[in-house]
């Protein structure tokens, strides 16, 4: 027997209808919302901490011997042998009533989320 969670697993394209009818938190009733892809806007900042950059910049890298992390070569192919080839996509949902939106709580994962 499949279930739900099951079939999202084995679809390597998911697919999505434009409204669904779910509970509105802000509303506290059931209506049609739309569903559209979160997409995280912007880039993480080259100066963030931490960052081998922003180490450079401030004048940590210079001299002789050796330099802890930035001396080290960059991570290799064949470090990344587990690594994930899909990406989590989060939902949003917008209430047609009160125009307010709403994210998804669990992220699903799947190679291309396509909303008809």
């Amino acid at each position: 027997m499949k279930t739900f969670k099951n079939t999202l697993k084995s679809q390597s394209i998911m697919k999505l209808p434009k409204q669904i009818k779910r509970f509105c938190p802000k509303c506290k009733t059931s209506k049609i919302q739309k569903v559209d892809q979160y997409k995280s806007v912007g880039k993480r900042g080259s100066l963030s901490k931490g960052s081998k950059i922003r180490i450079q910049k401030r004048g940590k890298h210079k001299g002789f011997g050796n330099h802890g992390k930035l001396s080290k070569p960059p991570i290799s192919k064949f470090k990344r042998t587990g690594a994930k080839i899909s990406k989590k996509t989060t939902l949003r949902y917008q209430c047609t009533e009160c125009k307010k939106y709403s994210q998804q709580r669990q992220g699903i994962r799947a190679k291309k989320v396509e909303i008809q």
